[in-house]
């Protein structure tokens, strides 16, 4: 689906969740959008608005899949100090840099990569943040595993790695037990932004992705439908396209 096509369905949805009871009846389990490229600082304003909703018990669990632009993000325990390259190097590369209010250190996302940012109430969900992040992490292992891709967790590091390289970073918010952010999977992106910082401020890793341990390029759309199964199957939640 289109960006544009993308957001004017989930416009149409929210729409009818907010005006339309029967609507709001029928979205049950957690509704799925794609969103194709979008804005980093669009995508988290949209995060934002969908936590009050969700909080207000007005619109379900949603999961918000989509890429970004090139841009470097810096989290809540993140600096700059981490980036490695002159700014005007990121200016030729037309990649951007902004702050953002996920945990974490610092990354990069660009097209090719898969960004998931689930908005999940924990309150029905044990209030647990720990198991949260591990849930997370378990969808990515299992899908990974699909594509007959081995890939752990790490104890000291979060996110998904392949060896000594990681392949999906997770960074999240909690907002009054709402979640916000989530995880990016590198699929088909380009990897050599990646070495214009200290990625997660880890300096003795590296980054891979889908694409490099194949050699090969998986269909991104491909790969969203095994993260929503395993998704489904993981939080024991019904994830579905939103209708």
């Amino acid at each position: 689906m289109s960006r544009d096509g993308g957001i004017l369905a989930f416009n149409k949805w929210m729409e009818a969740i907010l005006t339309n009871s029967k609507a709001t009846r029928k979205a049950r389990g957690c509704s799925v959008f794609n969103l194709g490229m979008v804005d980093f600082a669009e995508a988290s304003q949209l995060q934002s608005e969908l936590i009050e909703q969700r909080r207000a018990g007005k619109i379900p669990d949603v999961i918000l899949f989509l890429q970004h632009r090139p841009v470097i993000t810096i989290g809540a325990f993140g600096g700059e100090q981490n980036i490695m390259v002159p700014r005007d190097v990121l200016e030729k590369e037309g990649i951007s840099v902004t702050h953002t209010d996920r945990g974490g250190d610092i990354t990069y996302h660009g097209p090719g990569q898969l960004v998931g940012y689930p908005i999940l109430d924990l309150k029905i969900r044990g209030r647990d943040v720990h198991q949260y992040v591990h849930n997370l992490e378990e969808v990515v292992i299992r899908t990974l595993d699909d594509y007959s891709i081995e890939a752990q967790r790490d104890p000291d590091y979060p996110g998904v790695w392949v060896g000594q390289e990681k392949i999906c970073a997770l960074g999240i918010r909690v907002v009054h037990w709402v979640t916000k952010h989530g995880f990016a999977l590198n699929i088909s992106n380009d990897l050599i932004p990646f070495s214009y910082i200290n990625p997660c401020g880890i300096t003795d890793r590296g980054t891979t992705s889908m694409q490099k341990v194949l050699g090969q390029k998986p269909k991104i759309g491909e790969v969203t439908n095994s993260i929503i199964r395993h998704f489904s199957a993981v939080f024991g939640i019904n994830v579905h396209e939103a209708r």
